[in-house]
């Protein structure tokens, strides 16, 4: 029973040193629709199209214009960067 007790206090206890957490999140709302350009001639072989996309800068959006860039390693593909459930994902070359 003395052992029950003394876990009980234990806990307890141990609870009223804990930190409470407060977390706060701003967002900055869904990204304005992408914009329309006309993709330039290659500047050469083995240069493949980024499309131009929004990103968060700071506490708004920014836009990157599309560019032709070599790819990461050979037969990359890349996967613009998205908006999905609220977050931000990055785009990436994958194979």
């Amino acid at each position: 029973m003395k052992s029950k007790l003394f876990a009980v206090l234990l806990l307890a206890g141990s609870s009223l040193f804990a930190a409470p957490a407060v977390v706060v999140g701003v967002g900055i709302g869904a990204p304005p629709p992408a914009r329309v350009a006309v993709v330039p001639v290659a500047p050469g072989p083995g240069y493949a199209w980024v499309g131009g996309y929004w990103y968060p800068a700071g506490g708004r959006w920014a836009w990157r214009g599309g560019y032709w860039g070599r790819p990461a390693f050979a037969g990359a593909r890349w996967y613009g960067p998205r908006y999905f459930g609220g977050r931000y994902y990055r785009g990436y070359w994958r194979r």
